[in-house]
Protein backbone atom coordinates (compact mmCIF):
# COMPACT_ATOMS: atom_id res chain seq x y z
CA UNK A 1 0.00 0.00 0.00
CA UNK A 2 2.94 2.43 0.57
CA UNK A 3 3.76 1.82 -2.86
CA UNK A 4 0.90 0.82 -5.53
CA UNK A 5 1.84 0.28 -9.28
CA UNK A 6 -0.94 3.29 -10.19
CA UNK A 7 1.47 5.62 -7.56
CA UNK A 8 3.71 7.70 -10.09
CA UNK A 9 5.63 10.06 -6.91
CA UNK A 10 6.34 12.41 -9.11
CA UNK A 11 2.95 13.52 -10.14
CA UNK A 12 2.05 13.05 -6.13
CA UNK A 13 4.59 15.41 -5.56
CA UNK A 14 4.31 17.61 -7.48
CA UNK A 15 -0.01 17.84 -7.11
CA UNK A 16 0.81 18.40 -3.74
CA UNK A 17 3.28 21.07 -4.23
CA UNK A 18 0.92 22.76 -6.24
CA UNK A 19 -1.83 22.51 -4.03
CA UNK A 20 -0.22 23.80 -1.15
CA UNK A 21 0.88 27.08 -3.90
CA UNK A 22 -2.25 27.50 -4.12
CA UNK A 23 -3.40 27.04 -0.23
CA UNK A 24 -0.92 29.65 0.05
CA UNK A 25 -2.62 32.23 -2.13
CA UNK A 26 -5.20 32.18 0.48
CA UNK A 27 -3.52 32.11 3.68
CA UNK A 28 -1.28 34.11 3.77
CA UNK A 29 -1.70 36.00 0.57
CA UNK A 30 -5.12 37.49 0.03
CA UNK A 31 -5.17 37.38 3.76
CA UNK A 32 -2.19 39.98 4.17
CA UNK A 33 -3.48 41.46 0.69
CA UNK A 34 -6.84 42.40 1.94
CA UNK A 35 -5.53 43.32 5.44
CA UNK A 36 -3.73 46.32 3.83
CA UNK A 37 -5.65 47.31 0.79
CA UNK A 38 -8.01 48.54 3.39
CA UNK A 39 -8.79 50.97 5.81
CA UNK A 40 -7.35 50.43 8.58
CA UNK A 41 -10.44 50.08 10.93
CA UNK A 42 -11.30 46.45 8.45
CA UNK A 43 -7.85 45.02 8.90
CA UNK A 44 -8.77 42.36 11.41
CA UNK A 45 -12.10 41.69 10.02
CA UNK A 46 -11.25 41.45 6.22
CA UNK A 47 -8.36 39.23 6.99
CA UNK A 48 -10.14 37.13 9.47
CA UNK A 49 -12.99 36.73 6.51
CA UNK A 50 -10.83 35.15 4.44
CA UNK A 51 -9.13 32.80 7.29
CA UNK A 52 -12.69 32.03 8.47
CA UNK A 53 -13.72 30.97 4.52
CA UNK A 54 -10.53 28.99 4.41
CA UNK A 55 -11.11 26.65 7.32
CA UNK A 56 -14.86 26.33 7.05
CA UNK A 57 -14.92 25.12 3.12
CA UNK A 58 -12.27 22.59 4.28
CA UNK A 59 -14.60 21.13 6.84
CA UNK A 60 -17.68 21.18 4.72
CA UNK A 61 -15.41 19.88 1.44
CA UNK A 62 -14.79 16.63 3.33
CA UNK A 63 -17.93 15.96 4.98
CA UNK A 64 -19.81 16.41 1.56
CA UNK A 65 -18.96 19.11 -0.46
CA UNK A 66 -15.95 17.39 -2.72
CA UNK A 67 -18.31 14.24 -4.28
CA UNK A 68 -20.82 16.72 -5.09
CA UNK A 69 -18.49 18.47 -7.47
CA UNK A 70 -16.48 15.68 -8.39
CA UNK A 71 -18.70 12.41 -7.77
CA UNK A 72 -21.27 10.18 -9.11
CA UNK A 73 -23.34 11.97 -10.92
CA UNK A 74 -26.91 13.40 -8.69
CA UNK A 75 -29.70 12.17 -10.46
CA UNK A 76 -31.23 12.10 -14.20
CA UNK A 77 -29.71 16.27 -14.31
CA UNK A 78 -25.93 16.35 -15.24
CA UNK A 79 -25.44 19.43 -12.78
CA UNK A 80 -24.42 17.78 -9.54
CA UNK A 81 -22.71 15.12 -7.90
CA UNK A 82 -24.37 12.85 -4.76
CA UNK A 83 -22.90 14.31 -1.33
CA UNK A 84 -20.98 12.20 0.86
CA UNK A 85 -18.13 12.08 3.04
CA UNK A 86 -14.36 11.39 2.01
CA UNK A 87 -12.80 10.22 5.05
CA UNK A 88 -12.17 7.08 5.70
CA UNK A 89 -8.63 5.86 5.55
CA UNK A 90 -9.47 3.70 2.45
CA UNK A 91 -10.96 6.62 0.69
CA UNK A 92 -8.08 8.78 1.41
CA UNK A 93 -5.37 6.25 -0.23
CA UNK A 94 -7.38 4.67 -2.84
CA UNK A 95 -6.52 5.85 -6.45
CA UNK A 96 -8.27 8.74 -7.44
CA UNK A 97 -11.01 8.14 -9.96
CA UNK A 98 -13.30 11.09 -11.21
CA UNK A 99 -16.52 8.68 -11.40
CA UNK A 100 -18.98 11.14 -13.91
CA UNK A 101 -16.21 11.96 -16.44
CA UNK A 102 -14.10 8.88 -16.15
CA UNK A 103 -11.14 10.69 -15.92
CA UNK A 104 -7.99 8.41 -13.13
CA UNK A 105 -4.81 10.16 -12.39
CA UNK A 106 -1.43 8.76 -10.62
CA UNK A 107 -2.03 10.12 -7.18
CA UNK A 108 -3.96 9.25 -4.56
CA UNK A 109 -7.86 10.55 -3.69
CA UNK A 110 -6.39 12.10 -0.65
CA UNK A 111 -3.91 14.53 -2.75
CA UNK A 112 -7.30 15.32 -5.53
CA UNK A 113 -9.36 16.27 -2.55
CA UNK A 114 -6.80 18.37 -1.28
CA UNK A 115 -6.29 20.14 -4.65
CA UNK A 116 -9.60 20.98 -5.36
CA UNK A 117 -10.38 22.27 -1.66
CA UNK A 118 -7.77 25.03 -1.59
CA UNK A 119 -9.54 26.23 -5.40
CA UNK A 120 -13.08 26.13 -3.39
CA UNK A 121 -11.73 27.96 -0.41
CA UNK A 122 -10.12 30.75 -2.66
CA UNK A 123 -13.26 31.12 -4.59
CA UNK A 124 -15.39 32.11 -1.49
CA UNK A 125 -11.58 34.44 -0.23
CA UNK A 126 -12.29 36.17 -3.42
CA UNK A 127 -15.93 36.74 -3.24
CA UNK A 128 -15.56 37.97 0.54
CA UNK A 129 -13.21 41.37 -1.58
CA UNK A 130 -16.76 42.45 -2.49
CA UNK A 131 -18.25 42.55 0.77
CA UNK A 132 -15.29 43.77 3.04
CA UNK A 133 -16.01 47.04 5.49
CA UNK A 134 -19.49 45.87 6.32
CA UNK A 135 -21.11 42.48 6.17
CA UNK A 136 -22.24 41.12 9.60
CA UNK A 137 -19.84 37.85 10.52
CA UNK A 138 -22.43 36.07 11.67
CA UNK A 139 -24.35 35.93 7.95
CA UNK A 140 -20.76 35.11 6.38
CA UNK A 141 -20.44 32.43 8.60
CA UNK A 142 -23.46 30.85 7.16
CA UNK A 143 -23.02 32.63 3.44
CA UNK A 144 -19.96 30.37 3.36
CA UNK A 145 -21.19 26.88 3.58
CA UNK A 146 -24.50 27.54 1.89
CA UNK A 147 -23.02 29.15 -1.20
CA UNK A 148 -20.07 26.60 -1.70
CA UNK A 149 -23.11 23.46 -1.64
CA UNK A 150 -25.26 24.95 -3.72
CA UNK A 151 -23.28 27.91 -5.84
CA UNK A 152 -20.03 26.06 -6.35
CA UNK A 153 -20.33 22.58 -6.39
CA UNK A 154 -22.77 22.75 -9.41
CA UNK A 155 -19.93 24.99 -11.61
CA UNK A 156 -17.48 22.82 -10.47
CA UNK A 157 -19.13 19.48 -11.45
CA UNK A 158 -20.71 20.90 -14.58
CA UNK A 159 -17.13 21.95 -15.81
CA UNK A 160 -14.63 19.53 -14.18
CA UNK A 161 -16.33 16.66 -12.98
CA UNK A 162 -18.17 15.35 -16.16
CA UNK A 163 -21.54 17.35 -16.00
CA UNK A 164 -22.72 19.18 -19.04
CA UNK A 165 -20.83 21.43 -20.19
CA UNK A 166 -17.19 19.46 -19.85
CA UNK A 167 -19.42 16.90 -22.23
CA UNK A 168 -20.13 19.35 -24.84
CA UNK A 169 -16.56 20.41 -25.14
CA UNK A 170 -16.08 23.76 -23.26
CA UNK A 171 -12.71 24.49 -21.83
CA UNK A 172 -11.94 25.85 -18.36
CA UNK A 173 -8.32 25.06 -18.00
CA UNK A 174 -8.45 26.37 -14.46
CA UNK A 175 -11.14 27.49 -12.99
CA UNK A 176 -11.74 31.56 -15.55
CA UNK A 177 -15.38 29.95 -15.03
CA UNK A 178 -15.76 28.16 -12.01
CA UNK A 179 -13.74 30.27 -9.48
CA UNK A 180 -13.08 33.69 -10.78
CA UNK A 181 -16.59 34.38 -13.05
CA UNK A 182 -19.03 32.90 -10.23
CA UNK A 183 -16.96 34.86 -7.56
CA UNK A 184 -16.64 38.35 -9.56
CA UNK A 185 -20.75 37.62 -10.02
CA UNK A 186 -21.59 36.29 -6.78
CA UNK A 187 -20.17 39.35 -4.97
CA UNK A 188 -21.08 41.95 -6.99
CA UNK A 189 -25.00 40.09 -6.24
CA UNK A 190 -24.32 39.81 -2.51
CA UNK A 191 -23.03 43.67 -2.11
CA UNK A 192 -26.00 44.62 -3.35
CA UNK A 193 -28.30 42.17 -0.50
CA UNK A 194 -25.79 43.74 1.63
CA UNK A 195 -26.17 47.28 1.45
CA UNK A 196 -23.22 49.91 1.31
CA UNK A 197 -20.13 50.88 3.59
CA UNK A 198 -20.89 54.00 5.41
CA UNK A 199 -21.21 57.06 2.74
CA UNK A 200 -17.62 58.35 4.06
CA UNK A 201 -15.91 54.95 3.48
CA UNK A 202 -16.73 54.93 0.28
CA UNK A 203 -15.15 58.35 -0.49
CA UNK A 204 -12.27 57.69 1.60
CA UNK A 205 -11.12 53.73 1.57
CA UNK A 206 -7.04 54.50 1.21
CA UNK A 207 -5.24 51.42 1.73
CA UNK A 208 -3.73 51.58 5.43
CA UNK A 209 -0.48 49.45 4.28
CA UNK A 210 0.41 49.57 0.57
CA UNK A 211 3.75 47.57 1.24
CA UNK A 212 1.53 44.88 2.59
CA UNK A 213 -0.64 44.93 -0.42
CA UNK A 214 2.01 44.27 -2.28
CA UNK A 215 4.11 41.91 -0.31
CA UNK A 216 0.00 39.83 -0.31
CA UNK A 217 -0.12 40.39 -4.25
CA UNK A 218 3.55 39.06 -4.66
CA UNK A 219 2.53 35.49 -2.98
CA UNK A 220 -0.74 35.77 -5.29
CA UNK A 221 1.40 36.02 -8.16
CA UNK A 222 3.89 33.41 -7.06
CA UNK A 223 1.09 30.83 -5.94
CA UNK A 224 -0.55 30.95 -9.40
CA UNK A 225 2.21 28.61 -10.63
CA UNK A 226 0.46 26.01 -8.72
CA UNK A 227 -3.13 27.24 -9.55
CA UNK A 228 -2.25 26.87 -13.26
CA UNK A 229 0.57 24.61 -13.19
CA UNK A 230 -1.74 21.95 -11.04
CA UNK A 231 -4.07 21.42 -13.58
CA UNK A 232 -3.27 19.08 -15.79
CA UNK A 233 -3.13 16.38 -12.88
CA UNK A 234 0.74 15.88 -13.50
CA UNK A 235 4.16 16.99 -13.57
CA UNK A 236 3.85 16.91 -17.72
CA UNK A 237 5.16 19.52 -20.29
CA UNK A 238 1.75 21.07 -20.48
CA UNK A 239 1.98 22.09 -16.66
CA UNK A 240 5.18 23.64 -18.23
CA UNK A 241 3.31 25.66 -20.65
CA UNK A 242 0.78 26.37 -18.13
CA UNK A 243 2.92 28.32 -15.75
CA UNK A 244 5.16 29.90 -18.76
CA UNK A 245 2.17 31.17 -20.29
CA UNK A 246 0.86 32.22 -16.76
CA UNK A 247 3.60 34.36 -15.88
CA UNK A 248 4.23 35.98 -19.37
CA UNK A 249 0.18 37.07 -19.07
CA UNK A 250 -0.07 38.68 -15.78
CA UNK A 251 3.51 40.80 -16.60
CA UNK A 252 1.72 42.07 -19.92
CA UNK A 253 -1.73 43.11 -17.76
CA UNK A 254 0.49 44.80 -15.45
CA UNK A 255 2.27 46.54 -17.49
CA UNK A 256 -0.77 47.19 -20.10
CA UNK A 257 -2.39 48.73 -16.87
CA UNK A 258 0.31 50.68 -15.77
CA UNK A 259 1.10 52.75 -18.55
CA UNK A 260 -3.06 53.17 -18.98
CA UNK A 261 -2.49 54.77 -15.36
CA UNK A 262 0.42 56.81 -16.98
CA UNK A 263 -1.61 58.47 -19.51
CA UNK A 264 -5.22 59.19 -17.94
CA UNK A 265 -3.84 59.67 -14.80
CA UNK A 266 -0.60 60.95 -14.82
CA UNK A 267 0.59 58.61 -12.47
CA UNK A 268 1.69 55.09 -11.92
CA UNK A 269 -0.35 54.00 -9.40
CA UNK A 270 1.01 50.67 -7.23
CA UNK A 271 -2.92 49.44 -6.23
CA UNK A 272 -3.42 50.07 -10.12
CA UNK A 273 -0.55 47.69 -10.99
CA UNK A 274 -1.93 45.12 -8.57
CA UNK A 275 -5.02 45.11 -9.92
CA UNK A 276 -3.56 44.84 -13.05
CA UNK A 277 -1.33 41.42 -11.81
CA UNK A 278 -4.97 40.39 -10.67
CA UNK A 279 -6.58 40.55 -14.29
CA UNK A 280 -3.85 39.48 -15.86
CA UNK A 281 -3.65 35.91 -13.71
CA UNK A 282 -7.46 35.48 -13.89
CA UNK A 283 -7.67 36.17 -17.95
CA UNK A 284 -4.94 33.95 -18.49
CA UNK A 285 -6.45 31.22 -16.11
CA UNK A 286 -9.20 29.47 -18.31
CA UNK A 287 -6.61 29.77 -20.84
CA UNK A 288 -3.13 28.34 -19.37
CA UNK A 289 -2.18 25.27 -20.90
CA UNK A 290 -4.00 25.16 -24.03
CA UNK A 291 -2.84 28.76 -26.01
CA UNK A 292 0.75 29.21 -27.07
CA UNK A 293 2.74 32.26 -25.61
CA UNK A 294 1.88 34.89 -28.18
CA UNK A 295 -1.80 33.85 -27.42
CA UNK A 296 -1.18 34.82 -23.46
CA UNK A 297 0.28 38.17 -24.33
CA UNK A 298 -2.34 38.94 -26.13
CA UNK A 299 -4.35 37.40 -23.60
CA UNK A 300 -2.40 39.86 -20.93
CA UNK A 301 -3.16 42.91 -23.14
CA UNK A 302 -6.64 42.48 -23.18
CA UNK A 303 -6.82 41.17 -19.47
CA UNK A 304 -4.82 45.32 -18.83
CA UNK A 305 -7.06 47.45 -20.49
CA UNK A 306 -10.54 45.97 -21.13
CA UNK A 307 -11.02 45.58 -17.00
CA UNK A 308 -9.72 48.99 -16.36
CA UNK A 309 -12.22 50.67 -18.95
CA UNK A 310 -14.29 48.50 -17.11
CA UNK A 311 -13.19 49.87 -13.48
CA UNK A 312 -12.09 53.20 -14.36
CA UNK A 313 -14.56 54.51 -17.03
CA UNK A 314 -17.65 52.36 -17.35
CA UNK A 315 -17.57 51.85 -13.74
CA UNK A 316 -17.65 55.58 -12.62
CA UNK A 317 -20.84 56.03 -14.89
CA UNK A 318 -23.11 53.80 -15.26
CA UNK A 319 -25.08 53.90 -12.25
CA UNK A 320 -25.69 50.17 -11.11
CA UNK A 321 -21.45 50.57 -10.47
CA UNK A 322 -22.39 52.95 -8.15
CA UNK A 323 -25.44 51.52 -6.49
CA UNK A 324 -23.87 48.30 -6.01
CA UNK A 325 -20.86 49.05 -3.81
CA UNK A 326 -18.39 46.01 -4.57
CA UNK A 327 -15.48 46.80 -2.31
CA UNK A 328 -12.59 45.67 -4.64
CA UNK A 329 -14.38 45.95 -7.63
CA UNK A 330 -14.12 42.15 -7.66
CA UNK A 331 -16.76 41.93 -10.81
CA UNK A 332 -14.28 44.06 -12.44
CA UNK A 333 -11.34 42.16 -11.88
CA UNK A 334 -12.73 38.59 -11.65
CA UNK A 335 -15.76 38.53 -13.80
CA UNK A 336 -14.85 40.68 -16.62
CA UNK A 337 -11.33 39.04 -16.36
CA UNK A 338 -12.66 35.78 -16.11
CA UNK A 339 -14.85 36.79 -19.33
CA UNK A 340 -12.36 37.98 -21.49
CA UNK A 341 -9.97 34.75 -21.35
CA UNK A 342 -12.49 32.31 -21.12
CA UNK A 343 -13.82 33.40 -24.45
CA UNK A 344 -10.06 34.08 -26.01
CA UNK A 345 -10.08 30.32 -25.39
CA UNK A 346 -12.72 30.17 -28.08
CA UNK A 347 -10.50 32.37 -30.30
CA UNK A 348 -6.73 31.18 -29.28
CA UNK A 349 -6.55 27.54 -28.34
CA UNK A 350 -4.67 25.39 -30.05
CA UNK A 351 -4.83 21.55 -31.04
CA UNK A 352 -1.50 21.34 -29.73
CA UNK A 353 -2.22 22.55 -26.33
CA UNK A 354 -5.83 21.27 -26.33
CA UNK A 355 -4.19 17.51 -27.04
CA UNK A 356 -1.15 17.85 -24.07
CA UNK A 357 -4.02 18.20 -21.83
CA UNK A 358 -6.03 15.57 -22.81
CA UNK A 359 -8.88 16.91 -24.89
CA UNK A 360 -10.17 16.19 -27.62
CA UNK A 361 -11.19 19.85 -29.12
CA UNK A 362 -9.41 20.57 -32.12
CA UNK A 363 -8.54 24.10 -30.98
CA UNK A 364 -10.30 27.33 -31.26
CA UNK A 365 -11.05 29.29 -34.16
CA UNK A 366 -7.59 30.35 -35.24
CA UNK A 367 -7.17 26.26 -35.97
CA UNK A 368 -10.45 26.13 -38.01
CA UNK A 369 -12.60 25.80 -34.66
CA UNK A 370 -15.17 28.43 -34.59
CA UNK A 371 -17.21 26.55 -32.97
CA UNK A 372 -15.55 26.72 -30.00
CA UNK A 373 -16.45 30.71 -28.89
CA UNK A 374 -19.80 29.15 -28.67
CA UNK A 375 -18.88 27.24 -26.70
CA UNK A 376 -17.31 29.58 -24.41
CA UNK A 377 -20.05 31.81 -24.69
CA UNK A 378 -22.72 29.50 -23.56
CA UNK A 379 -20.28 28.33 -20.48
CA UNK A 380 -19.80 31.73 -19.16
CA UNK A 381 -23.95 32.09 -19.15
CA UNK A 382 -24.38 29.26 -17.21
CA UNK A 383 -22.02 30.51 -14.72
CA UNK A 384 -23.49 33.94 -14.72
CA UNK A 385 -26.57 32.93 -14.64
CA UNK A 386 -26.67 30.65 -11.49
CA UNK A 387 -24.42 32.33 -9.46
CA UNK A 388 -27.20 35.42 -10.01
CA UNK A 389 -30.23 33.15 -8.90
CA UNK A 390 -27.88 30.89 -6.18
CA UNK A 391 -26.93 33.69 -4.66
CA UNK A 392 -30.26 35.99 -4.18
CA UNK A 393 -31.55 33.34 -2.66
CA UNK A 394 -28.96 32.28 -0.03
CA UNK A 395 -28.86 35.80 0.66
CA UNK A 396 -32.46 36.08 0.74
CA UNK A 397 -32.72 32.76 3.22
CA UNK A 398 -30.42 34.44 5.37
CA UNK A 399 -32.13 37.63 5.72
CA UNK A 400 -35.74 36.44 5.47
CA UNK A 401 -35.84 33.12 7.32
CA UNK A 402 -33.41 32.71 9.69
CA UNK A 403 -33.89 36.78 10.81
CA UNK A 404 -29.77 37.68 10.76
CA UNK A 405 -28.85 41.02 9.22
CA UNK A 406 -26.48 41.13 6.27
CA UNK A 407 -24.77 44.15 6.98
CA UNK A 408 -23.27 45.29 10.78
CA UNK A 409 -24.97 47.72 13.03
CA UNK A 410 -24.16 51.52 12.71
CA UNK A 411 -22.18 51.38 16.07
CA UNK A 412 -19.92 48.33 14.56
CA UNK A 413 -19.51 50.02 10.70
CA UNK A 414 -18.59 53.64 12.23
CA UNK A 415 -15.49 52.06 14.66
CA UNK A 416 -14.68 49.00 12.87
CA UNK A 417 -12.66 45.90 14.27
CA UNK A 418 -12.37 47.44 18.11
CA UNK A 419 -16.38 46.89 18.29
CA UNK A 420 -16.75 43.68 16.02
CA UNK A 421 -13.57 41.67 17.07
CA UNK A 422 -12.28 43.46 20.27
CA UNK A 423 -9.22 43.98 18.75
CA UNK A 424 -6.66 46.16 16.93
CA UNK A 425 -4.68 45.61 13.59
CA UNK A 426 -1.39 47.94 15.15
CA UNK A 427 -0.69 47.98 18.40
CA UNK A 428 0.52 51.53 18.27
CA UNK A 429 -3.00 52.54 17.85
CA UNK A 430 -3.34 51.28 21.84
CA UNK A 431 -0.25 52.85 23.40
CA UNK A 432 -0.65 54.07 26.71
CA UNK A 433 1.50 57.27 27.72
CA UNK A 434 2.46 59.32 30.59
CA UNK A 435 2.02 63.02 29.63
CA UNK A 436 3.77 65.37 32.87
CA UNK A 437 3.23 62.16 34.97
CA UNK A 438 -0.49 61.90 34.15
CA UNK A 439 -2.39 58.98 32.21
CA UNK A 440 -3.37 58.90 28.39
CA UNK A 441 -6.35 56.33 27.51
CA UNK A 442 -7.19 55.49 23.96
CA UNK A 443 -10.92 56.13 23.46
CA UNK A 444 -12.21 55.11 20.24
CA UNK A 445 -14.57 58.02 18.68
CA UNK A 446 -14.65 57.07 14.95
CA UNK A 447 -13.41 54.36 12.46
CA UNK A 448 -10.65 56.42 11.10
CA UNK A 449 -7.94 54.85 13.99
CA UNK A 450 -8.74 58.25 15.46
CA UNK A 451 -8.26 58.12 18.71
CA UNK A 452 -9.29 60.90 21.64
CA UNK A 453 -7.24 61.40 24.24
CA UNK A 454 -7.69 62.04 27.79
CA UNK A 455 -4.59 63.34 29.27
CA UNK A 456 -4.58 63.65 33.01
CA UNK A 457 -1.84 66.35 34.00
CA UNK A 458 -0.85 66.90 37.03
CA UNK A 459 -0.25 70.75 37.99
CA UNK A 460 1.55 72.88 40.73
CA UNK A 461 0.46 75.73 42.53
CA UNK A 462 -0.37 78.00 39.35
CA UNK A 463 3.37 79.07 38.63
CA UNK A 464 4.70 79.62 35.31
CA UNK A 465 8.13 78.53 34.59
CA UNK A 466 9.99 79.35 31.13
CA UNK A 467 12.34 77.12 29.74
CA UNK A 468 15.13 77.89 27.58
CA UNK A 469 13.58 78.05 24.28
CA UNK A 470 10.98 80.52 25.16
CA UNK A 471 8.04 78.08 25.93
CA UNK A 472 5.41 78.46 28.19
CA UNK A 473 4.05 75.44 30.83
CA UNK A 474 1.16 75.86 33.21
CA UNK A 475 0.99 74.13 36.11
CA UNK A 476 -1.72 74.08 39.25
CA UNK A 477 -1.25 72.32 41.67
CA UNK A 478 -4.26 69.79 42.93
CA UNK A 479 -6.15 69.79 39.61
CA UNK A 480 -6.25 68.05 36.59
CA UNK A 481 -6.69 69.49 32.96
CA UNK A 482 -8.66 67.20 30.08
CA UNK A 483 -7.08 68.17 26.63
Amino acid sequence: MSSPSWLDTGDNAWQLTAGSLVGLQSIPGLVVLYAGIVKRKWAINSAFMAFYAFAAVLICWVIWAYKMAFGEQWGAAPFVGTPGPILTMNDELKQTLLPTSGLTTNFPLSTMVYFQFVFAAITLVILAGAFLGRMNFTAWMIFVPLWLTFSYTVGAFSLWGGGFLASRGVIDYSGGYVIHVSAGTAGFVGAAWIGPRLQKDREDFQPNNVLLTLVGAGILWTGWNGFNGGDPYAASADAGAAVLNTNIATAMSLLVWTILDIIFFKKPAVIGAVQGMITGLVAITPAAGVVAGWGAIIIGALSGSIPWVSMNIIGKKVWLFQYVDDTLGVYHTHTVAGIVGGMMVGVFATSEGSAAFGLTNPGGAIDGNWKQVWLQLVGWLFIVGLNIFMTSVIMAFIKYVLRIPLRMSEEQLLIGDDAVHGEDAYAFGDVRRSILHGDTQRVPISGDGEIGIIQGMAQDNGERAHDEAGRTKTESEGSEENK
